[in-house]
């Protein structure tokens, strides 16, 4: 366990009922660029309306979920301190729970802990939300994708997100789905960084995801649509207005 105390938040779902837990979904807030403080509660509670959201969608399939608390709240470069508390929070998943799919689901900081982290054997997919990525003048290298391959991704992102580049996270798709043809993205038109305007919608566009990625129950039609769609068209798809008011439990 790293040094001050990464730990799962409370066990919500399966967990929480005490029924089988045959998959696990991990939320990974918010954070900032640098800081080496203990993280706000504002970043873990503005990630429980879709814990619970999720929760409820995967609660036939016994789906558990758990909110990660980092160690600090930044990602300290090179020390990429969030990526490093995503990885041991899917080790203490198969510890507590043992061999269970992992999707890991994160927002801003957390959406690239959550493609970082994905290369743990536990991992079946990833759901970035408005991922925060370093601009390529910013970095020596650019940001891996090669952890991602045999994992099932959907990357979403407003078009007006003006704290993380909508452009950075298209170029990393575009990468990424060279070397793995299960990725997708989703662009929310006149949303922002929150993703706010059109929650209702990217919250339902998670869960199909995380349903379909977990426990193999199928996709909604845009989600196929855009995995097999060639670059541009499926990492462009745009996220229609009521996505979701059709997928009965979902």
């Amino acid at each position: 366990m790293p040094e001050r105390g990464a730990r799962l938040g409370r066990p919500m779902g399966a967990a929480a009922a005490r029924t089988t837990v045959h998959g696990v979904v991990l939320l990974l807030p918010e954070g900032e660029p640098s800081g080496t403080r203990r993280p706000s509660r504002l970043s873990v509670a503005a990630t429980l309306p879709l814990a619970r959201r999720l929760v409820r969608a995967g609660r036939e399939e016994g789906l558990a979920a758990h909110v990660v608390h980092y160690r600090c709240r930044g990602w300290n470069g090179a020390a990429a301190d969030a990526a490093s508390d995503a990885t041991w929070a899917v080790e203490e998943v198969v510890r507590r729970y043992g061999d269970v799919p992992v999707c890991l689901v994160g927002h801003g900081m957390g959406g690239r802990a959550a493609l970082r982290a994905a290369g743990h054997e536990a991992v079946t997919s990833v759901v970035a939300l408005a991922p925060w990525l370093p601009a390529p003048d910013e970095v020596l290298e650019p940001e891996p994708v090669k952890q991602l391959v045999g994992r099932q991704v959907l990357i979403a992102h407003g078009t007006n997100d003006e704290r993380t580049d909508p452009e950075l996270s298209y170029r990393l798709a575009e990468r990424a789905k060279k070397a793995n043809r299960d990725v997708c993205r989703f662009e929310v038109h006149t949303d922002g960084h929150g993703l706010h305007q059109h929650r209702s919608e990217v919250q339902a566009l998670a869960a199909d995801f995380l349903l379909g990625s977990l426990f193999h129950s199928g996709f909604s039609r845009p989600v196929t649509d855009a995995l097999a769609a060639p670059p541009p068209l499926g990492l462009r798809m745009p996220l229609a207005a009521g996505f979701g008011a059709n997928l009965g439990r979902r």
